[in-house]
């Protein structure tokens, strides 16, 4: 398992530093990110999170998946890699 996790169905109103705070009680967090709309200036309901080893990543998946944050349950997963163009 990698270090970065998807998450999805998050809140529109969450931010990255919410994200980040929610998912360093699993451990050390490098990253956090949340998917904004920038038309709406709003979350577009999924981002990324990076933890510092893949045992906090594993430990992050079993604590969080299903889960509630910011008052809706999310899904969490490792992070496939972003296909490149060809």
């Amino acid at each position: 398992m990698g270090k970065k996790l998807f998450v999805g169905n998050l809140s529109w109103s969450i931010r990255d530093e919410q994200l980040k705070e929610a998912f360093s009680k699993a451990g050390t967090v490098e990253e956090a990110v949340v998917i904004m709309d920038r038309i709406k200036n709003r979350s577009k309901g999924f981002g990324f999170v990076t933890m510092s080893t893949e045992e906090e990543a594993k430990k992050a998946v079993e604590e969080f998946n299903g889960k509630e944050i910011e008052g809706r349950p999310v899904n969490v997963s490792e992070a496939r890699e972003e296909k490149k163009a060809e």
